[in-house]
């Protein structure tokens, strides 16, 4: 399946678990250690931002990908990033581009394909974040998630995943009965059991 019809399905169920927020669940502690629920989606907003830029020939600025400024609306400042860059990943030509991940390094480029693979494999994650942040269900298909775990388990689980500002934790086990999404979870060191109640 196109990468980009996966991304925009892990997108637009990110729009959709978060239009359940109510203007108290704002300061919810978050699965992203120290991050509350406002702050996660702020850092979410800021890599559509980034994306985009680097889709349509700019993103080589750590600055492009700075958390973004929510104000007091921030369903709506977050609805806007994602339209933002589904737009630029649908532009004709796009896949045929390499992408700036300065996040990533500062002097390669990616393939599009590849770096919208790691937007898409993000936006599942995230995705599980807001959901088990706000106590309600992610909404994803089998093929989706599937697709996400594939690339998962290529990402290097290694000291990279130790340092400051590390993407993903150590991988934790994974459990025997566990779902396709607990394994893309798992493998990227989040924990199915996490809760907003058991964080407090």
């Amino acid at each position: 399946m196109d990468i980009r019809k996966l991304d925009r399905t892990a997108v637009l169920e990110t729009v959709r678990v978060l239009g359940q927020a109510s203007t108290r669940d704002w300061d919810r502690p978050t699965p992203c250690a120290d991050w509350t629920l406002r702050e996660l989606v702020a850092h979410m907003a800021g890599q559509h931002h980034g994306f985009a830029a680097a889709a349509t020939g700019g993103g080589t600025d750590l600055a492009d990908w700075r958390p973004s400024e929510l104000g007091d609306d921030p369903l709506s400042a977050y609805c806007a990033a994602a339209e933002t860059v589904l737009h630029a990943f649908a532009r004709p030509g796009v896949l045929s581009a390499e992408f700036p991940l300065p996040e990533i390094s500062a002097t390669r480029r990616f393939p599009a394909s590849l770096a919208i693979g790691f937007h898409f494999l993000d936006y599942v994650v995230h995705g599980w974040d807001v959901a088990r942040a706000l106590g309600v269900p992610l909404a994803l298909d089998e093929e989706t998630v599937r697709a996400a775990g594939a690339i998962a388990q290529r990402v290097p689980d290694d000291e990279g995943r130790t340092g400051p500002g590390a993407l993903f934790r150590p991988a934790l086990p994974a459990r025997p009965d566990g779902s396709a999404l607990d394994l893309v979870l798992t493998s990227l060191g989040r924990s199915p059991e996490w809760s907003a109640t058991a964080s407090r």
